[in-house]
């Protein structure tokens, strides 16, 4: 068992090994500033000279728009996109497995599924998926309807996400 003189021992090596720590903390703060004896309270020294400082910036080109993306998408490409939806949802007609089945999800009515529960986030968004609509979920669920069961991070680049609406739109005539 424990003796006196071995507990007396335990908490001094705790108490002093939490005093080098405190006296290090305090070191460290009168070398590296932040307290008194700190650098934070100096003035810059010197001052680089910037021309057009209060310009705005020129906007940064965003890259084709969604009709125009749309029009030169690719269902072949989308078919390898889709493999990032595979894990949740399926293709076949009436085959749902933790989302609902993508099988003529374009243009059909959200939340449409008899057979599935919805957690009733996109039909506050959005009556129909048109691409213009799946293009915004796409892009982040989250974001576009709060409180959908979907837990997919979204897709960054417009091309996946117009090459998956097309092949999605592909599969039911």
């Amino acid at each position: 068992m424990f003796d006196t003189m071995t507990m007396t021992k335990i908490v001094g090596g705790f108490c002093g090994a939490f005093l080098v720590f405190l006296l290090g903390n305090w070191a460290a703060e009168s070398v590296y500033g932040g307290g008194e004896g700190g650098h934070g309270e100096h003035a810059q020294a010197y001052v680089v000279p910037v021309e057009d400082a209060g310009a705005a910036a020129e906007p940064v080109a965003e890259g084709p728009s969604f009709e125009e993306a749309y029009a030169q998408a690719d269902a072949a490409a989308g078919e390898g996109v889709f493999r990032n939806c595979r894990s949740c949802h399926s293709i076949e007609q009436g085959k749902n497995g933790t989302g609902p089945s993508l099988y003529g999800v374009v243009g059909r009515p959200v939340d449409s599924i008899a057979d599935y529960s919805y957690s009733g986030a996109l039909e506050q968004v959005v009556d129909v998926w048109s691409p213009d609509h799946l293009n915004s979920f796409l892009t982040d669920p989250k974001g576009f309807a709060p409180g959908t069961k979907m837990t997919f991070a979204g897709l960054n680049k417009i091309e996946d996400r117009v090459n998956l609406i097309a092949y999605l739109d592909s599969l039911d005539n």
